[in-house]
């Protein structure tokens, strides 16, 4: 079953959909086999990679090491067309619609096209939006993009419902790594109301009890990172 319909199917039972999110910036090569083995004995359904930058390690080489050391399907969340691998089960294919930078709109997209003509992966287009974490975080730095305030959920939603309208398959809630506060639950259930698409939330995410808060308000996919990367037996406990 290919990771959208899986998606899909979770959806249409109201069951709660969860990714641990390895940044290959903010990961050791060589800790990711233990790592990925406390991950495969938890109640993770995804393995994403990706993040705002890849400086640290080779963006194909970490993919390729996630994915020969679990039986996870391995997402790629890319933060530009230089984190794309053959590797991986299946990539979603991030516009970020919540801003007005053509790089990050359709340019990095053009640039990623011809790779992903010739390769045999899933792509998901997805509707990517950055919401206010109460603090600068990389990809607000990077893509100069300002977030929508949390108090904002009509803008949030109309921006979700055009994204959908244009064809995104997913519509992603993101407040950035490493931000202070969580994607709020009265904007996630403002924005799920609007549309139909699966919607996935990340960014601030710390605990169990928030991970049952967004699921109840709408959330079907929720992304935990920064937690993760703070207490590996986040999932476990």
């Amino acid at each position: 079953m290919s990771v959208y319909k899986n998606i899909l199917e979770r959806k249409s039972k109201n069951e709660l959909i969860i990714a641990a999110l390895l940044d290959p910036d903010s990961e050791d090569i060589k800790d990711l086999k233990g790592r990925i083995r406390l991950l495969e004995g938890s109640k993770v359904d995804f393995l994403f990679v990706g993040g705002s930058t890849s400086w640290k390690n080779n963006f194909k080489e970490f993919v390729g090491e996630v994915k020969a050391n679990s039986s996870l399907p391995v997402v790629i969340f890319p933060g530009s067309a230089d984190q794309i691998s053959s590797s991986a089960d299946a990539l979603l294919f991030p516009s970020l619609v919540s801003g007005q930078n053509p790089r990050y709109l359709i340019g990095e997209h053009i640039r990623a096209a011809s790779i992903l003509k010739g390769m045999d992966i899933e792509v998901i287009p997805t509707g990517y939006l950055l919401i206010d974490g109460g603090r600068t975080t990389t990809v607000e730095f990077i893509s100069g993009t300002k977030p929508i305030p949390q108090d904002k959920p009509e803008i949030a939603r109309s921006i979700a419902y055009a994204s959908e309208l244009l064809g995104m398959k997913l519509i992603y809630l993101d407040s950035g790594s490493g931000a202070k506060k969580s994607p709020c639950n009265s904007l996630i259930k403002s924005v799920k109301d609007f549309i139909d698409v699966p919607l996935v939330v990340g960014g601030g995410i710390r605990s169990p009890e928030e991970i049952e808060e967004k699921h109840r308000a709408g959330a079907d996919l929720i992304v935990i990172g920064t937690a993760l990367e703070d207490d590996p037996e986040f999932f476990n406990k």
